[in-house]
Parts: structure tokens; C-alpha cells; sequence
């Protein structure tokens, strides 16, 4: 199947306050707070979006109202009633009367988070990181705190941080997978993923996220073990048996592929690009007749669906019925998150009837998407010719030169012999 476009995870972290007994020496101590965080990640690989819950843990660095500081007693009072409001503004006294004091700032960080003002947590943790670096839990809240923004790849620092000295801190392994895959580093999301799970950490959406890294590393076969996982858990799961579908596609069973989509399909009739998906591997196969209907099928279920539209025109161009391609490929175009193969094959419909400003335009969009597709450059600079712009010709067959000698220069690189080892 076509790559699905990468997910851009969002989060959705609500840290709940417990409060905190302070006693004795509460400059070394903290007490530990459960949370609950809820993720929901978009919809990835033409899937329906998911939401499922993970437990962390939020640590409460505990300040005492030691007598030289009143106002953190104050600020401690605050925060277990709840007013938060008033707790940030008494932890902003306590750290402007002891700029030194991390604990304070940690604690201001915390009061922030459970505001939702992150990027002001963040600058808090930090400078209670750069106080006190080895403060208990202090990188833990951090990597929340980033992780929550969608900054994942300043999450990653902070729970590595965590796991170098707490390997066993599935928390913290599980934000670290959802960073990794947040950030498209997929690789590594499975990697840390597989060991939450391991952990026992096996909610349905969390399997399907490593079910989708693994598919995106091309682990194929870690993607089947974990989404038989969740058949396990759920025999009825569309998504599990569009995963299925994907899994034994990027494994070249497309027949097995077809199957587990059509399953999907009669389960659930509206789920999110399954159509799509069987239509593709039937245009892929050349079967035109049963792509069609299902292409249909998707638009019906999704009217701005793009690539549904893009392969039906590219489908009834191949057929030559071009009035009806020109039709689909026009409003492919239009949508919001355009497929570039609609802008290629319009192009083309454009080139034939001598529309080449158009056809022009369409290319240029083409190649926005993609500007390492030497051909586009080719066909560009073919228009610009017959157009009468040679400079901008020029300009383009430059350009396919330059991505062809780099395309050669691979090559040679990786065809290149092994020089002999000699004694």
C-alpha cells in the first residue's frame, strides 16, 4: 500500500493532585502521586484514532514551611486544596526570595503542569534540574511536561535520563515509545514499546501503536505477533485485521492482504480507508473492475477522502475514460491534503490537450510534495519548452541532471567493490 502519512501524536496528560503530608526532613523526601494520562493519538495509517490510558507517576516534591521560607508552607497549602492559581503565585515568591532552592522550583513546575501552562513548567523543571540534577523524580515530571506540549523530541532526553538508572521503570519506557513514535523514529518506539507490553503494560490502543511501529520499521513479523495480540483481546477488531492486511502486504501476500481488508470491511462497512485499502491492491493487480466499486465505496464513506479520489481517476485514465478522470483528479486536488498522484496524472490530461500553463502548475505542485522525483522535474521542464520559457527549462533539466548524477553516484557507492584485505 501507498506509506501512510506519520502521525503527529496528540496529547492529552491530565496530572491529578493528591497533595502532600509534609514531616520531618521534607527537603529529601517527596511523596508519590498515580496519574492518569489519556493519549490520544490521530488517525495513522488510514485507521481510526484511539484513545487509551497509561498509569505514570507525577512526583510531588514535597517543600516543607521551614521557618526561613513562610511562604512555601503557604504554597503546600495551596496546592492541597486545589488552588493552583494561588499556589504559582506563592511558589514564585518562595524561588524569588531563594533563587537556590530547587525544590521550589520543581514545585512550581508541578503547580504549572496541572494548569496546562507547560512551557512554563518546563523552564521551571529545568532550572530546578540545574540546581539539583540528581532530585528524584525531576526528569520524570520534565519528560511529562514535553511530552504533553508534543515536544517529543525533548521528551526523549529527560526519560532516557530515567531509564539509565532505572531500566525497570516501565513509565517512564512507555512515554519513551510514545515519544520515539511521536517523532517518527519508529525503530525505536517498537524497541521500547515491546518492552512495556512485555511488562504487562497491554491496553488495545497501546498494542496497535506497537503494532504500527513494527509495521513501520518493517518488522513485519513483530507487527503480526502483536496485532494477534489483539484479536486475543478482541476477535471483532477492524483495525487489528486492517493491520493484518497491511503486514501481509509489505510481506507480498497480497491475496492473504485482500482477505484480512475484506474482513475488516464486513465487520465494520465504515471503517476509515478500509475500502481504500482493498481498492488499492486491486488497482496494484491491475483488476480495475474490482478496484472501482471500492474506491466508490470509500468516497461514500469519506467525501474528502483524496487518495480515494486520486487512484478512481488514475483508475478510469488507465481505462480511458478521461472526462471522468479529469473529474475526480480535479476535485482530488481540491481537498485539503491532496494526493500527488492527482496532480500528475492531471498534468497529463492538461499536457494532452494543450492546457500547458496548467499542466504546469499541476507539476509544480507535484514536485512540492516531492522535489527528488527527477522525472517531474523532466516532464516540467518539457512544458516549459513548448511553452517558450527556456530559462525555467533550463533551470529544470538542471535539475534532473543534478538528482540523476546523485542517483548514479548511490549506485556506484553501493555497488562499489570491496577492496581486498591484504596481510
Amino acid at each position: 500500500m501507498p506509506p501512510a502519512k506519520h502521525p503527529a501524536m496528540i496529547t492529552g496528560i491530565q496530572i491529578l493532585n493528591t497533595g502532600s503530608n509534609v514531616t520531618g526532613d521534607a527537603r529529601k523526601n517527596y511523596d508519590e502521586e498515580d496519574s492518569h494520562q489519556t493519549l490520544s493519538p490521530m488517525s495513522f495509517a488510514r485507521m481510526k484514532s484511539g484513545i487509551f490510558r497509561i498509569s505514570a507517576t507525577l512526583l510531588v516534591l514535597a517543600a516543607t514551611a521551614w521557618a526561613q521560607s513562610p511562604d512555601a508552607g503557604q504554597a503546600l497549602s495551596y496546592e492541597q486544596q486545589g488552588r493552583w492559581a494561588e499556589a504559582t503565585q506563592a511558589w514564585r515568591q518562595v524561588v524569588k526570595q531563594n533563587p537556590k532552592d530547587a525544590i521550589a522550583f520543581a514545585n512550581l513546575g508541578l503547580v504549572l503542569s496541572k494548569q496546562e501552562k507547560y512551557p512554563e513548567a518546563v523552564t521551571a523543571y529545568k532550572k530546578a534540574l540545574a540546581l539539583r540534577p540528581q532530585l528524584p523524580g525531576l526528569q520524570l515530571n520534565l519528560g511529562l511536561a514535553e511530552f504533553k506540549q508534543g515536544n517529543f523530541q525533548s521528551a526523549v532526553a529527560p526519560l532516557q535520563a530515567v531509564l539509565s538508572k532505572d531500566p525497570g521503570n516501565m513509565q517512564a519506557r512507555t512515554l519513551l515509545g510514545l515519544s520515539y513514535y511521536g517523532d517518527h523514529r519508529f525503530a525505536k518506539a517498537a524497541d521500547n514499546l515491546q518492552l512495556a507490553v512485555k511488562s504487562g503494560s497491554d491496553h488495545p490502543e497501546l498494542l496497535q501503536m506497537l503494532a504500527q511501529s513494527c509495521m513501520w520499521a518493517k518488522r513485519y513479523q513483530c507487527s503480526l505477533d502483536t496485532i494477534h495480540q489483539m484479536l486475543e483481546k478482541d476477535p471483532n477488531s477492524a483495525p487489528a485485521h486492517i493491520m493484518i492486511g497491511q503486514a501481509l502486504d509489505g510481506l507480498g501476500h497480497e491475496k492473504e492482504a485482500i482477505a484480512e481488508f475484506q474482513t475488516a470491511a464486513k465487520i465494520s462497512p465504515r471503517e476509515p480507508n478500509v475500502h481504500f485499502a482493498i481498492g488499492y491492491l486491486y488497482w496494484k493487480a491491475y483488476d480495475y473492475d474490482k478496484a472501482r466499486p471500492e474506491f466508490e465505496a470509500e468516497i461514500a464513506n469519506d467525501p474528502h477522502n483524496s487518495q480515494a479520489m486520486a487512484y478512481l481517476g488514475d483508475l478510469e485514465l488507465k481505462t480511458n475514460h478521461e472526462k471522468t478522470a479529469e473529474l475526480w483528479l480535479k476535485k482530488a486536488t481540491e481537498q485539503s491534503s491532496p494526493n500527488r498522484l492527482a496532480f500528475i496524472d492531471l498534468a497529463s490530461i492538461y499536457t494532452n490537450q494543450k492546457r500547458y500553463p496548467e499542466a504546469a502548475k499541476l507539476l509544480e505542485r507535484a514536485i512540492a510534495l516531492d522535489p527528488k522525483v527527477s522525472d517531474l522535474h523532466y516532464q516540467l521542464a518539457r512544458i516549459y519548452q513548448t511553452m517558450g520559457d527556456r530559462a525555467k527549462a533550463a533551470n529544470e533539466f538542471a535539475m534532473v541532471r543534478s538528482l540523476r548524477k546523485s542517483d548514479d553516484e548511490d549506485l556506484a557507492h553501493k555497488m562499489a567493490p570491496i577492496a581486498p584485505v591484504h596481510p
